[in-house]
C-alpha cells in the first residue's frame, strides 16, 4: 500500500490481510424481508441516491474505498448485501440475477427511494443492468463494472495469486458476518452455478435499455473478455466504454482513486 491518500494494492495482499477500510457510520441500517430472504442494507449521508451492488461472493464492506468519496461529493449512498451474501440471508431457491434485482427494488421501496444511480461490480453490475432493463423508471444510470450479460462473455477460469487472495478474504468475511458461517463452500457452489449459466441477455434485449450506461472494463480483467465489454457498449443505446489501465477485476480495491474518478464522473452526469 502507498500513502493513505492514494492507496494501491495491486496484489491484494493488504486486502487479504485486512479487508477494505471499515465503512463509515450509517444513518440507518437493517434488513428488508423479501421473497424468502432478509436483505441487509445500510444508508449513508443525504442527497441524490447512489446504490452500491457488490460482486459475487463479496459483501458491502468491499466498498470501503468508495463510500467516503461519494459522501464527500454530496450523495446519499445505499449499500446492499445481495441475498445469501454478507449479512443477507437466502432461501433454498437457486441464485438468479432477476431475483436479486427484485431484492434491490424491495430495499428502495422500504427506503422510499424513487430513483437512484446504480454502481455495480461484477455480479452486482449484472443486477444493476437487469434493473435498468426491467425498472428503468427507478434507475438514473448504470455504472457497469467487470461483468458479462451472456455466458459467452467470460474467459476460461485460470486461478492467480490475486484471485486466491480475494477468495481467502471472502472466506474469512463469510465466516465472520454470515448468518450461516459454516456454509461457505455450499455458498460458493451455488453462486458459481449462477455465474456459469447466467445471465442470458441477447443483443436485442440490450437494445431495449434506455437508461444511461457506462461499461467499465479493466485492462487485466481475469474473468471478462474485452471484446464482450466492447460488444455491450455497442449494443446498448448511448452506452459508453471506459477501460481502466493497469488494473484487474479488483480495481476498486487495487487502485481506488482510478476507479472512483470514473465512477464519480458517471454519477455526476447520470444525476444531473
Amino acid at each position: 500500500m502507498t500513502s493513505s491518500t492514494e492507496p494501491r494494492d495491486d496484489t491484494l495482499e493488504h486486502f487479504e490481510a485486512h479487508g477494505a477500510p471499515p465503512l463509515p457510520a450509517s444513518n440507518e441500517s437493517g434488513w428488508v424481508e423479501h421473497e424468502g430472504a432478509r436483505i441487509w442494507y445500510a444508508s449513508y449521508g443525504s442527497g441524490a441516491p447512489v446504490v452500491l451492488l457488490h460482486g459475487g461472493l463479496g459483501h458491502s464492506g468491499n466498498w470501503g474505498y468508495q463510500i467516503p468519496p461519494l459522501l464527500d461529493a454530496g450523495y446519499r449512498v445505499v449499500a446492499i448485501d445481495s441475498r445469501g451474501h454478507g449479512q443477507s440471508t437466502r432461501d433454498t431457491r437457486p441464485y438468479k440475477y432477476e431475483l436479486m434485482a427484485s431484492d434491490v427494488l424491495a430495499v428502495m421501496d422500504s427506503l422510499t427511494l424513487e430513483r437512484a444511480a446504480m454502481v455495480g461490480w461484477s455480479d452486482g453490475a449484472c443486477v444493476a443492468m437487469v434493473l435498468g432493463l426491467v425498472a428503468p423508471e427507478r434507475v438514473a444510470g448504470v455504472f457497469f463494472f467487470g461483468c458479462n450479460m451472456d455466458p459467452s462473455g467470460t474467459k476460461a477460469f485460470m486461478g492467480t495469486p490475486v484471485i486466491d487472495r480475494c477468495f481467502s478474504r471472502h472466506r474469512q468475511d463469510y465466516a465472520r458476518i454470515s448468518a450461516t458461517p459454516d456454509d461457505f463452500d455450499a455458498f460458493v457452489a451455488a453462486v458459481s452455478e449462477m455465474m456459469r449459466t447466467e445471465p442470458n441477455y441477447a443483443a436485442h434485449d440490450l437494445a431495449l435499455i434506455r437508461v444511461p450506461v457506462q461499461i467499465v472494463h479493466s485492462e487485466h480483467d481475469e474473468f471478462i473478455k474485452p471484446e464482450h465489454a466492447d460488444y455491450l457498449a455497442r449494443s446498448i443505446p448511448g452506452a459508453e466504454l471506459t477501460v481502466l489501465s493497469g488494473v484487474s477485476h479488483f480495481a476498486p480495491l487495487q487502485r481506488p482513486a482510478l476507479f472512483n474518478q470514473a465512477m464519480l464522473a458517471f454519477i455526476q452526469r447520470a444525476l444531473l
